[in-house]
């Protein structure tokens, strides 16, 4: 399993909006210098204001700003706005995909792991994201 370019920029993106969030709204290119081409920020930004994470301002000093505050915003927000829902296996969307859904042992597995992950990606806050870890601190301030 592995997370497309869209769930990752689009999280590079919010996390981008949560630092800056009392700084009125950012301009597509001062978002993308987090490294993402413009273009294809643009569309994130669409998903994103879309699935009510994102606002826009019109205007000369317009832009995108998060709209709501970091903590009630979590990766899995973010995931499922990008991607659409996480699952693991198609058969977990589409029980008619298997004819043996409802008695495969795999199939539970999945749903296990499915579970957990997306468990997991909600319980991480964007807010989570802005602390830096205690290992981190120490490195910055010179191992003191």
């Amino acid at each position: 399993m592995k997370l497309s370019t869209r769930g990752q920029y689009g999280l590079y993106a919010m996390y981008y909006l949560a630092i800056h969030k009392d700084e009125g709204p950012k301009s597509l290119q001062s978002i993308a210098s987090i490294g993402v081409p413009k273009q294809y920020l643009e569309q994130l930004l669409g998903n994103l204001r879309r699935a009510g994470l994102v606002g826009t301002v019109r205007g000369s000093q317009g832009g995108y700003q998060i709209a709501r505050d970091p903590a009630e915003i979590s990766v899995l927000d973010v995931i499922d706005a990008m991607e659409g829902p996480l699952e693991l296996s198609e058969c977990m969307t589409d029980e008619k995909t298997c004819d043996r859904s409802c008695q495969c042992p795999v199939r539970r597995v999945w749903q296990k792991l499915t579970d957990s992950i997306n468990q997991e990606l909600s319980g991480i806050k964007l807010s989570d994201m802005l602390r830096v870890p205690d290992e981190c601190e120490a490195i910055q301030h010179g191992g003191e």
